[in-house]
């Protein structure tokens, strides 16, 4: 909630991230949240394109190219959500995140994801 809220505030620093595939996101979504489907982002999607998953870091996450090497300094924290605890797809861009040399420090993941997030009657876009 809180980081919904610094993004909703401006904090350029901090993305909260819709790991659900689009499908699940048309049904509502956390206000504030990009969608980075895990189709795009797993060990999968690391294994056959992982230039994509590149760009993806660079454009999205904030991840600086140098030279080859991946600089994430300056990389956003990022608050990964699914559909619920009982969801394994935030946890599958986790683990690519994990496997790209993403900082632990910089990786969020909330749990209880959109079951939660209505269950609390918080609002949806």
């Amino acid at each position: 909630i809180l980081a919904a809220r610094a993004v909703a505030h401006g904090n350029k620093s901090v993305l909260v991230v819709d790991a659900r595939t689009p499908d699940w996101v048309k049904k509502g979504t956390i206000p504030h949240s990009v969608n980075v489907p895990f189709t795009k982002l797993n060990s999968n999607a690391l294994a056959k394109n992982p230039s994509a998953v590149v760009e993806l870091m660079i454009d999205v996450f904030g991840v600086k190219d140098m030279d080859g090497i991946l600089n994430y300094d300056n990389a956003k924290t990022l608050y990964l959500f699914c559909n619920g605890s009982w969801c394994g797809q935030s946890p599958e861009s986790i683990r690519a995140l994990l496997i790209m040399g993403y900082p632990e420090n910089k990786i969020k993941y909330y749990r209880g994801g959109m079951n939660a997030w209505k269950s609390l009657g918080l609002t949806t876009n």
